[in-house]
């Protein structure tokens, strides 16, 4: 489709956008046009600028009759080099004019898509976290780019097209017209029949591209998965060489029939256009030739047949793109529509009307019968009540899926309760500023995020005025400062995308320091260290132990020394805290807590032992 789609392409829909098209409405229009409206002034000279371009364009072809009669026919040397003189200087006056015309059109197109963006980054900023786990995150970006960028070309291209096309056609019927009524009424008719069956040919060719398109992507998929590292051992270890060969075989067959037809239906196209578009200069020259010839009407001349034929032609495409006008339109504004589906989103968390940014807060936390569900109908917490006075901590343990993390969402606001509150200092977050709350609120997730910038970049996107004292100070505090020194670039080393660079360590105990630079009061910590070598591990934990020192914290406990320094134990699942209290109780009680030990914490302790043991006989 690449080959042919890109022109011919554009000029019909495919099923699935005559299906989705977008309801024209008052509404939808009027979302459109303010976008538009800030530019008036600029669309203004444009539209001007058109009309003008467009009058001055036809005016060589109209002195081109008088070329003919006046300076071939009429064998006037000096008046055919100031017509041609004229025409040239009206040329290029039409040319300036069209370069003025596209800057300022450009100009608005592109300050028109600033502002979308802007606002559609703006608005998605907003989005909770379930906006972004419900949608897949290459929609969101194509609605950011693609979407956005296709109306930069529906301003810059499609509508001036629309009143260019409109300007051109009008002014070569008046032309026309001017010179003789019955060949413009001839031309204003023929015009449209003669474009019809090129736009047939060319939708033919068009759906044999779509058709072909498919079977391309077909091939690429097998050459995809058969020809990558894994691919190609699952083809081997199975003996499936030979099965693949033959799918290739057959799709790549189809593919170069398919292929063959379409070049040649191109031929086809090609032969139909230049018929048809030849068939109406014929005709003027023959209405011409039979109105000088044999009615002897010594009003049209010559140059005027001339100029009627040249007119005719211009004619041509405005009418052929304005035969196209519903598809341009329909695929306009289901761009818009697209965009303005992400804008009529209503972002889930948001501040409160009256919010609070408290001069003083204790920072003591509560969960108070904390009901929560992601879907409809699917509780996921079911009456979570909990508290955890300023200064001291709590572990959450408990199986996979129990609810655990959404318990530490749910302090920060990135989701809100259904029903019951979460309270910090006897405020209910949902009535604190949320940018005082995610100030106070620190967290340190199993899945580290670094942005792809240098190590001193990343750490300052926890305070943007940290000095350089302080960010080696949190990396001494989180055991990493050593380690970046010993980089070339230390602390300017570039750590790639997601931190790929990186041990899954060294970015555990970056986002500690980060979190230590940050120096919230509230600290919530997802502990998973399951993954890592023991030396990272005892890094990591003995960066955490001064890091949790006289500040409130949740911890989702993965290890049996974090446990034990909790103030309280909460074991989740099935969304409800089932038991509660110090590791010496809970271990006793036969329970969820007791088999866990069993199973996941007595092997860590014997592990801890072992290497306590070789430390000290060290």
């Amino acid at each position: 489709m690449a080959r042919f789609g890109g022109r011919g392409g554009r000029g019909f829909l495919t099923e699935e956008e005559k299906k989705n098209k977008p309801e024209i409405t008052g509404k939808l229009l009027k979302r459109i046009f303010a976008y538009l409206l800030p530019y008036w002034k600029q669309l203004t000279v444009v539209v001007a600028t058109i009309i003008i371009s467009s009058v001055l364009a036809v005016y060589p072809t109209l002195l081109t009759g008088l070329i003919i009669d006046d300076g071939l026919i009429g064998r006037d040397f000096k008046k055919l080099v100031t017509l041609i003189g004229i025409s040239f200087a009206v040329l290029l006056a039409s040319n300036l004019v069209n370069v003025l015309q596209h800057y300022i059109n450009v100009w608005v197109a592109h300050h028109i898509i600033y502002d979308m963006r802007n606002n559609m980054f703006a608005h998605l900023q907003k989005m909770s976290n379930r906006f972004f786990t419900t949608n897949k995150q290459g929609d969101i970006i194509t609605r950011m780019t693609s979407d956005i960028d296709g109306v930069r070309r529906v301003v810059a291209t499609s509508l001036t097209n629309i009143i260019q096309n409109v300007t051109t056609l009008l002014v070569a019927l008046v032309a026309m017209y001017q010179k003789n009524w019955f060949l413009a009424t001839l031309a204003f008719v023929i015009v449209p029949l003669l474009t019809i069956p090129t736009k047939r040919a060319g939708k033919t060719r068009w759906t044999l591209a779509l058709e072909s398109q498919k079977y391309n992507d077909k091939i690429n998929q097998i050459l995809n998965e058969t020809l990558s590292v894994s691919g190609q051992m699952l083809v081997k270890l199975f003996c499936k060489e030979q099965t693949e060969y033959d799918k290739y075989k057959d799709l790549n067959h189809e593919m170069v029939k398919l292929s063959i037809r379409e070049n040649m239906a191109g031929r086809w196209f090609m032969a139909a256009l230049n018929t048809f578009t030849s068939i109406g200069p014929m005709l003027i020259y023959l209405a011409g030739g039979a109105i000088i010839i044999i009615f002897a009407d010594d009003s049209l001349t010559v140059g005027d047949i001339t100029v009627m034929v040249t007119l005719l032609t211009r004619m041509y495409r405005p009418v052929n793109s304005l035969m196209n006008l519903q598809v341009d339109v329909i695929r306009s504004l289901a761009l818009f529509s697209r965009i303005f589906e992400y804008f009529d989103i209503q972002p889930e968390i948001e501040n409160a009307a009256d919010a609070i940014i408290p001069s003083s807060l204790t920072p003591d936390l509560e969960f108070d019968n904390v009901v929560f569900a992601y879907e409809k109908d699917v509780p996921v917490l079911k009456g979570i009540s909990f508290s955890v006075p300023a200064g001291r901590s709590v572990a959450l343990v408990g199986p996979s899926g129990a609810g655990k993390s959404t318990i530490i969402n749910l302090i920060p606001r990135l989701y809100d309760v259904l029903d019951g509150s979460v309270r910090i200092g006897g405020i209910d977050v949902r009535k604190l500023d949320l940018n005082y709350l995610r100030s106070i609120v620190g967290i340190v997730t199993q899945d580290t995020y670094l942005f792809n910038a240098s190590i001193k970049e990343n750490l300052l996107y926890a305070r943007e005025d940290a000095a350089q004292e302080e960010l080696e100070d949190a990396c001494r505090k989180a055991n990493i400062h050593d380690f970046i020194m010993s980089l070339p670039d230390k602390y300017d080393t570039l750590v790639g995308n997601r931190g790929l660079k990186l041990s899954g360590g060294e970015k555990q105990r970056l986002s500690i320091a980060r979190t230590i630079l940050k120096d919230p009061p509230i600290l919530i910590l997802d502990e998973a260290t399951s993954s890592l070598d023991s030396i990272s591990e005892n890094l990591i934990q003995s960066a955490i132990e001064p890091l949790l020192a006289g500040r409130t914290s949740i911890v989702i406990a993965h290890r049996l020394s974090t446990i034990l320094a909790a103030d309280e134990i909460l074991v989740i699942k099935d969304g409800m805290i089932q038991e509660r209290g110090p590791h010496n109780e809970l271990v006793t009680l036969g329970g969820i807590y007791t088999e866990l030990y069993e199973t996941q914490f007595r092997r860590a302790i014997e592990d801890h032992e072992e290497r306590l043991q070789i430390s000290s006989s060290l």
